[in-house]
C-alpha cells in the first residue's frame, strides 16, 4: 500500500484554486490536480505492508490528539524545482500546526527527519512546460483532522482514497 497522512481543504477552498488552475489553459504540458485530491502532505510514506496499518492508525491517532485545530492558510505560488525546468506548480501552505504535525508523525513512526516545506500541489508538468505567472492566493480554512490516506498509481494519475481520519485536538470534528 502506498501512503502518506495529509490535510485536504473544505470543498469551497477547493473550488477557489480549481479556478486559480484556469490560469493553465494557455499553457501545454501542464496536468491540473483534481479540485477533490489537493492536500498538503504532513508525511509520505510511500509503500507499506498492510499490517503495518495498526501502527500507522495510533501515531495518527496520538499525535493529531496533541495539535489543536488550527487555521491553514494558502499564499502566493511557486515551483519545484526552484531552479531550472519546472515540474510542479505549488500554493504555498502555512499554519501553526502544520510543523507540530509533519514532526510528531515523523516522530511517532521513526521517520529520519527530513525537510517539510508545507505546500498544496496545483499542477504537475507532463513534459516540457513553461513557468505559470506567479499568483497571489489569499485562502484560509481550519484544520480539523489528519487524514491517512493510500495513493493508486493509475496510468491517468494517482487515485487517492482516505482509510481513516484523525480528529485535531478540540476540533469538534468526527
Amino acid at each position: 500500500m502506498r501512503l502518506f497522512y495529509a490535510l485536504f481543504p473544505p470543498l469551497a477552498v477547493q473550488q477557489n484554486l480549481a479556478q486559480i488552475q484556469e490560469r493553465l489553459r494557455p499553457y501545454r504540458g501542464w496536468r491540473p490536480v483534481q479540485p477533490r485530491q489537493m492536500h498538503i502532505t504532513l508525511l509520505f510514506l510511500g509503500e507499506q505492508p498492510e499490517d503495518r496499518l495498526p501502527e500507522l492508525h495510533r501515531a495518527g491517532k496520538e499525535v493529531a490528539a496533541r495539535v489543536p485545530a488550527f487555521e491553514v492558510t494558502l499564499g502566493g505560488t511557486g515551483y519545484f524545482p526552484a531552479a531550472g525546468p519546472p515540474r510542479v506548480w505549488f500554493v504555498k501552505a502555512s499554519g501553526a500546526g502544520l510543523e507540530p504535525l509533519a514532526s510528531g508523525l515523523r516522530q511517532a513512526l521513526g521517520v529520519e527527519e527530513d525537510s517539510f516545506h508545507p505546500h498544496l500541489t496545483l499542477a504537475r508538468k507532463k513534459g516540457p512546460a513553461p513557468r505559470v505567472g506567479p499568483v497571489v492566493v489569499n485562502l484560509h480554512f481550519t484544520a480539523r483532522a489528519v487524514c491517512l490516506v493510500e495513493s493508486k498509481l493509475e496510468p491517468a494519475g494517482a487515485k487517492y482514497r482516505v482509510l481513516e481520519e484523525f480528529p485535531l485536538n478540540g476540533s469538534g470534528y468526527g
